[in-house]
């Protein structure tokens, strides 16, 4: 494909999933939206990983920027936050519910055979609560 025809789908791809979040093209949105969803395919990233992808692409972003950036797609629907160990965050631009694979080894997150699943039952939900989302991780070691 044509470098330039690439770079026009990158950024089509990157204002249509903005639109679906209804939120504002701005500059440094557009260019995270392109790095995430620019060549179609889903990614699993750490706002650290981004800010890094975003530096060697030549854009001018803050940390703070790319943390709020992803925290907003996350908020509109655009992605889903997976936590892992409690204080490391993962963002996912596949958004229906499917399992994931932590890697301890090398830190990388991706996705599981959602057809594998077997879900028998879940816990109630306490008095005056509502379950929201199930996460499910399953930790890998290598042996």
């Amino acid at each position: 494909m044509e470098p330039d025809r690439m770079d026009s789908q990158t950024h089509s791809r990157g204002s249509r999933w903005l639109e679906k979040g209804d939120l504002r093209p701005t500059r440094q949105r557009l260019a995270l939206a392109e790095l995430l969803v620019g060549d179609g395919r889903n990614r699993h990233v750490t706002a650290e990983s981004l800010f890094d992808a975003a530096r060697a692409a030549g854009e001018k972003v803050s940390l703070a920027t790319v943390y709020n950036t992803l925290r907003a797609f996350c908020d509109v629907g655009l992605m889903h936050e997976i936590t892992v160990d409690g204080s490391k965050s993962y963002f996912d631009t596949r958004t229906d519910d499917h399992p994931h694979f932590y890697w301890e080894d090398t830190q990388k997150l991706t996705d599981a055979p959602t057809e594998q699943l077997r879900l028998a039952s879940i816990p109630d939900a306490p008095a005056g609560t509502e379950i929201a989302k199930v996460d499910v991780v399953i930790r890998l070691r290598r042996v």
